[in-house]
């Protein structure tokens, strides 16, 4: 299959200190990439990189055949989450998921069937007249997640967006997000550093460690290198289950 999402030899430094050092990789039309990284790794540098948020050193980054390196980020055909919603105050929810289409100029007739269309595929249909501040995190990230799928992306970059959630919430919006990716045929990178939520969340699965990129053919293949941590995760919790008996 053809490669949507093309990343060749991306470096970025801040200063003297390097980040990102020659990563390369690609992700499948429709697929989510998992990527698992340690605080301070450079998760949210790279998705900054390819939202055009931040200039990379070199490399080329590549969109569905599209060269992103000169291109403004509004010109990109993505758009960058993360945990913090920066809902507008001042919209209702119908009103936050229908900002960029009213950005855009969109016909109000469609304007107003996208948005209900996503309202009730993320369960807010009964809340479209609540301002954020009566929201739920939970709710709250939906509103978040809605607006940007309504402006139709060609790419999602997820930055931890579930991390400030609590534990049932977060799985709660995991579940959604992965239903939503299948209903819409989303193109996704998604970064965390929990172990697990990389696990749950991608199609393929990847490793940002000191600067560069390690991706894996499996799952398998992940959870059998030393690096990616789940052989310590098994040997924590078979401990915890030994001192029990």
């Amino acid at each position: 299959m053809t490669a949507f999402l093309e990343v060749e030899e991306l470096s970025k430094s801040f200063g003297s200190e390097p980040v990102l050092d020659r990563l390369s990789f690609f992700v499948r039309p429709k697929d989510t990439l998992s990527i698992l990284g340690r605080s301070g790794s450079g998760k949210t540098t790279l998705l900054k990189v390819i939202a055009g948020l931040l200039s990379a050193d070199c490399g080329r980054i590549r969109l569905s055949g599209q060269d992103l390196q000169d291109r403004p980020p509004q010109q990109r055909r993505t758009v960058y989450l993360t945990q913090e919603t920066l809902l507008f105050p001042h919209l209702d929810v119908e009103e936050n998921v229908a900002f960029g289409l009213r950005l855009r100029r969109r016909p109000e007739k469609e304007i107003w069937v996208v948005v209900q269309t996503l309202l009730e595929s993320l369960e807010l249909a009964d809340h479209r007249r609540k301002m954020p501040q009566q929201l739920s995190g939970g709710q709250r990230q939906r509103v978040a997640f809605g607006r940007a799928l309504a402006v139709k992306p060609a790419l999602l970059l997820l930055d931890e967006p579930f991390s400030s959630l609590d534990a049932e919430t977060r799985a709660s919006m995991q579940q959604l997000f992965q239903r939503i990716a299948r209903e819409q045929g989303m193109t996704a990178l998604f970064v965390t550093h929990s172990l697990k939520e990389a696990l749950l969340m991608g199609d393929a699965i990847a490793l940002l460690h000191g600067g560069r990129l390690k991706t894996y053919a499996s799952e398998r293949e992940f959870i059998e290198d030393p690096q990616s941590g789940v052989g310590a995760e098994v040997s924590f919790w078979r401990s915890i289950e030994g001192a029990q008996e």
